[in-house]
């Protein structure tokens, strides 16, 4: 049987804190030991929607183990997406009311490149 990963994370507040850590986890090459431990988060790989060279949308899988349970866009046990620049963190349910939206709004662009391309004379 294999053991569960974890790994250990220096806290200003709870000194050395040993957690498991999720198989999606991108690793904390990033993390400052003077982090409180109610603000250790994992984060896996970041997903970017890039056009001409900009971030339009980040989105990663994220989970805060020890976070303020009273609000769940704040983390706490269960795992959920966090979006920029949106700024806040979703469940399944709201990520794919997400997804339904841009693709309302992708029809739109769509529509919008349509009447673009009309005025311009057919592309010129």
């Amino acid at each position: 049987m294999t053991e569960p990963r974890t790994v250990t994370l220096a806290t200003a507040d709870h000194g050395s804190v040993v957690l498991p850590e999720p198989s999606w986890c991108a690793g904390h090459s990033h993390h400052d030991p003077q982090t409180q431990r109610v603000d250790l988060i994992h984060a896996s790989a970041v997903v970017e929607c890039v056009h001409l060279g900009r971030t339009l949308l980040a989105a990663e899988i994220v989970q805060s183990p020890y976070a303020n349970f009273s609000d769940p866009h704040l983390g706490g046990q269960a795992a959920g997406v966090s979006l920029y620049p949106l700024g806040q963190t979703l469940d399944p349910t709201e990520l794919y009311g997400l997804a339904a939206d841009l693709d309302r709004f992708s029809d739109r662009l769509r529509s919008l490149a349509d009447q673009l391309d009309a005025l311009r004379g057919g592309g010129q």
